[in-house]
């Protein structure tokens, strides 16, 4: 069947079979080549008016994968390891692991017509301003975790923390069994060896990273000055690292680091289901090994500078120093500091004058070993058992005394005559007490 813009191309090309126009005129205004429309003419005057309509008009494509194989595409993805599987994490699955290649728009239509996919109504969305990236890597790197069911019940709970370079999309990641300080920590310490200290880290405003101020119950609504708060441990780790710390306000203020979650959460959750993943070990091998390397490949964009913004640890920084919890102590008089509820002793060739009395910094370190440092030295210590309390025996408790202001007894005096008792100089006698001269 002819369309109307056949019949506007066979009215152009019977102009120039007239020579009303030109050849070049007429391949100008149907935008092809002058050969083409020496073609059409030729095919005119054999087939007629037909030579515009292509031969291959309504004759399926010789490209058109067989209707066997899509059948065979629809039951591989109707199988439970597949479920919620998009068209585009399919074709990839479909490729990689059964070896039918397909564009992910095709098994986009297999899965509408095997009722695996639904087409979504597309949702309008709160506009943000947009921010430009960062120019150089290293520049600003987005951190955060992620709570989820990583294992979808195969395993433990376990976390995704996740660091985003804003310039450049490079992801470094780990599952750990815990959202805390001392598992943040671990993640920073591989990332500075990896890469070096980034100028910036932009995160949320967790207790890990910020310490609150407290407000009384009574006074929520009172508009007082912002106090100044101590670092969190994390927080003075990066000072000592000479790293920046920006937080954000909203969670679309960190979109780079949220979006590559939502992506995790899809692609790497049935991607570990697909592998049979079941504990934290198994998980990073599969983050590093697999969904790491991919998104270094398909998601990772190059920076508008080329030069690495990262800077290298000196000699001075020290990872374990840092990266462990770290508070003060006085020194006893007797050259000992506690921690935890146990004694340690400083030991003898370590002693100093002012030492004694002195603060020191005790750091509690990822390994759980100990260290305490004055000044700049780090002192031997040895863990020493704390002195037992001498309890006294136990004594009568004395009588207690009459409260202020309460009530005399009134019957202190029942029963006693005045007439009858002895006169105050035979009282004086009987009491042992000698008269004076």
């Amino acid at each position: 069947m002819m369309t109307q813009a056949d019949r506007d191309r066979l009215v152009t090309l019977k102009k120039a079979k007239k020579k009303l126009i030109t050849q070049r005129e007429a391949a100008e205004e149907l935008t092809i080549s002058v050969r083409q429309v020496k073609r059409l003419l030729y095919r005119m005057k054999k087939h007629g008016d037909k030579a515009v309509v292509h031969g291959l008009r309504g004759k399926p494509s010789n490209r058109k994968i067989a209707e066997k194989l899509a059948e065979e595409a629809v039951k591989i993805l109707s199988a439970p390891v597949y479920e919620g599987f998009g068209p585009t994490l399919a074709s990839e699955y479909l490729e990689k692991k059964h070896g039918i290649k397909a564009s992910k728009e095709t098994v986009r239509k297999w899965m509408i017509c095997g009722r695996l996919w639904r087409r979504k109504k597309a949702k309008v969305k709160q506009a943000h301003p947009w921010r430009p990236r960062r120019s150089r890597f290293g520049e600003l790197v987005q951190w955060d975790t992620s709570e989820h069911d990583w294992l979808e019940g195969r395993g433990e709970k376990i976390y995704l923390i996740a660091m985003i370079d804003d310039a450049t999309s490079r992801l470094f990641a780990r599952f750990v069994r815990q959202d805390s300080a001392e598992e943040n920590m671990r993640v920073l310490w591989l990332y500075l060896e990896k890469f070096g200290r980034p100028v910036a880290f932009y995160t949320d405003k967790a207790s890990i990273f910020q310490t609150a101020e407290k407000h009384k119950r009574d006074e929520p609504g009172e508009k007082k000055d912002p106090v100044e708060m101590g670092p969190t441990q994390i927080g003075r780790a990066l000072r000592e690292f000479g790293i920046a710390w920006m937080a954000a306000h909203s969670p679309q203020a960190k979109g780079r680091v949220e979006r590559n979650f939502a992506t995790a959460q899809d692609r790497l959750v049935k991607g570990m289901r697909v592998a049979g993943v079941k504990t934290l070990e198994e998980a990073n091998e599969y983050l590093i090994h697999q969904y790491l390397v991919w998104w270094e490949r398909e998601m990772t964009v190059e920076p508008a500078n080329a030069d690495d913004a990262h800077r290298p640890l000196e000699k001075s920084h020290n990872l374990a120093a840092s990266l462990s919890h770290v508070e003060t102590r006085r020194v006893g008089r007797d050259y000992t500091v506690r921690w935890n509820g146990k004694l340690y002793q400083i030991g003898r060739p370590a002693i100093t004058p002012g030492l004694r009395k002195a603060q020191v910094r005790v750091e509690q370190r990822l390994d759980g070993s100990l260290a305490i440092r004055h000044r700049e030295q780090y002192l031997p210590i040895e863990a020493c058992e704390l002195p037992q309390k001498v309890r006294s025996a136990a004594q009568p408790k004395p009588a207690s005394k009459p409260r202020s202001g309460a009530r005399p007894n009134k019957d202190w005096c029942h029963g006693f005559d005045l007439k009858k008792a002895p006169k105050v100089w035979q009282a004086a006698q009987t009491s042992g007490n000698r008269q004076r001269l």
